[in-house]
């Protein structure tokens, strides 16, 4: 029992809370204004730190954590430019809606507002990209403030909390307390169903001729995917996931349509612009996914939305049922109540749709194509990985190409698009994750903007298997200065990157290259076989495109099929 007059410092008090919460690991990087913090953790064997290369590396490993077990990530990072480093990443959790609590050091009160040295008000900073920020004044204050920053980062929609501790708080004393109940005036998670809008869409699903599900991340973050799979079972009707969404229904179940939007499937996309109902559970209607608006399902005569979150109710498509609530509560009332749709010839025309334009490419015997990389990877990991993926073209050959059977299975940066988020996001995975296989999927542009945190891989033996897809391009800016820019190249050749593998090794990191399809079997399953981090190049040509694509201005139903053609 802890001796209730014991007096403790505000370093000490954060760890203990922070141990209190159930965190299991935080990434950080010390710096001047936390030197308490970090002087605390001396002799503290129950808290487990990870040093990252950089504070990036740090807020993407805690994402990639948060992502992948579905608790609250933490990262720690000094005052000025310590926590300035973090805002990418705070944006990036922000944006898709991953609950992370952001610990950050600043000057001591007294020099507050002097531009001191290293000072940064990250608080005002962050505003626009936080759910809430809090700066630490008193250390009485910082227990209640632990536990709120919990509270808030993980209820609700879900997203990053920053809590700002100057260098005196945490070393200021206090006596501990029991802590009492949270009280949080204005704020609520989340509201319970309204059933009345949810017998709405039960009886518009019972007069639908043609209805589609467009399952976003909420599915995942809810974990609803259970009750997904039951409501799409029960109601009859074909479900489309998002880049977010994916894993959250079955890519093997007969109503999946794959993913929709500007690379999405020729079914999904075809299956929404004819779509006489449309459902969405737990998306945005992020413009990705819609294209042009005015040209966004319009044969539609009726459009439901289910999600947490009330601000995105008609943010950017008419809603006409509005079920806001936790969707794990509004789906399990609902398949109480529901039953089929109209739709038995609705699904024979889109599984038509599926066998005539299914996702392919021209394959190649001569040289490696990064498809071919992708399916390979999936059908040796039989879908069963969690895949972290970069930004760009991989990102989108992943998402097409992996067939993703659980939820939390795919972490990618989809609202903010993060270059540098695909590596350290799979450190953190494999730290909440320590029996599963992690594979982080990266194109050779954003391996360097984060290839420093090879180090911590190799000092702590995390078993990432490392994929960087070289095409000696940025791909995807090359595709569209090719395509919408009347192939005026500009400023993307990678050429001058260096050797993958030696860099591999020179952090002490086994390191394989492949660039056939004999030499990428061979190299991946040495890679499965070896029980360390492992890097594999696969060099491919820089002149394959992602399609489908619809170019922006156009509807959905305007895609360029490519090689699909």
């Amino acid at each position: 029992m802890m001796n209730k007059a014991e007096q403790i410092t505000g370093s000490e008090v954060l760890l203990r809370g922070l141990l209190a919460e159930g965190v299991e690991c935080v990434f950080g990087y010390p710096g001047g204004n936390v030197l308490y913090i970090y002087d605390a953790m001396v002799g503290n064997p129950d808290f487990k730190h990870i040093l990252t290369r950089h504070e990036q590396g740090a807020i993407h490993a805690a994402d990639g954590y948060a992502r992948s077990t579905g608790k609250v990530g933490v990262c720690l990072a000094t005052s000025g430019p310590g926590a300035t480093n973090l805002v990418t990443g705070i944006a990036t959790a922000y944006m898709d809606s991953v609950p992370i609590v952001v610990i950050t050091g600043n000057v001591p009160t007294a020099v507050m507002g002097t531009d001191a040295f290293q000072e940064a008000d990250i608080v005002s900073i962050t505003m626009p990209i936080t759910k809430h920020g809090y700066l630490v004044r008193d250390v009485h204050d910082l227990p209640r403030i632990i536990q709120e920053a919990f509270y808030i980062a993980n209820t609700g929609r879900k997203g990053p909390v920053l809590i700002d501790i100057p260098k005196d708080v945490s070393n200021q004393l206090m006596r501990i307390q029991p802590s009492g109940p949270i009280q949080l005036r204005g704020y609520k998670g989340a509201p319970q169903p309204d059933r009345t809008e949810v017998d709405k869409l039960i009886q518009a699903i019972t007069e639908s001729e043609k209805p589609v599900i467009i399952a976003g991340g909420g599915v995942v973050h809810s974990n609803a995917s259970q009750e997904l799979i039951a409501f799409a079972d029960r109601t009859r009707i074909p479900v489309t996931t998002t880049l977010q969404g994916l894993g959250g229904f079955p890519s093997a179940h007969e109503l999946w349509l794959g993913m929709p939007g500007m690379h999405g499937t020729y079914a999904a996309n075809t299956a929404i612009q004819n779509a006489d109902l449309i459902i969405s559970i737990g998306s945005r209607f992020d413009d990705r996914v819609t294209m042009r608006l005015d040209g966004f399902a319009p044969q539609a005569k009726k459009v439901a939305h289910i999600d947490i979150d009330p601000a995105e109710i008609g943010k950017n498509v008419r809603t006409d049922i509005a079920c806001i609530g936790d969707i794990q509560a509004v789906l399990a009332y609902a398949i109480t109540k529901a039953g089929p749709a109209r739709s038995g010839s609705w699904i024979e025309e889109i599984v038509n749709n599926k066998t005539r334009y299914p996702l392919q490419y021209k394959d190649s015997d001569t040289v490696l194509k990064p498809q071919y990389v992708l399916e390979m990877i999936s059908e040796t990991t039989n879908g069963e990985a969690i895949i972290t993926t970069d930004v760009g073209q991989h990102q989108m050959w992943t998402a097409q190409f992996y067939k993703f059977n659980h939820p939390r299975s795919l972490l990618t940066s989809g609202g903010l698009g993060t270059m540098g988020y695909g590596f350290p996001s799979a450190i953190g995975a494999q730290i909440g994750n320590p029996d599963r296989l992690v594979v982080s999927i990266n194109g050779d542009g954003g391996m360097q903007m984060c290839a420093q945190e090879l180090a911590v891989c190799a000092i702590h033996n995390i078993p990432v298997k490392i994929v960087v897809i070289n095409n000696q391009v940025l791909g995807m800016v090359k595709q569209w200065q090719e395509l919408i820019h009347d192939n005026r190249l500009s400023h993307i050749e990678l050429a001058g990157s260096p050797d993958f593998v030696k860099l591999a090794e020179a952090y002490g990191v086994r390191g394989l290259r492949a660039g056939t399809k004999q030499e990428a079997l061979e190299a991946w399953q040495e890679a499965l076989r070896t029980l360390g981090p492992v890097l594999v190049e696969f060099t491919v040509p820089s002149e394959e495109n992602v399609y489908p694509m619809v170019f922006s201005g156009d509807t959905l139903d305007q895609m360029k099929l490519g090689d699909m053609a």
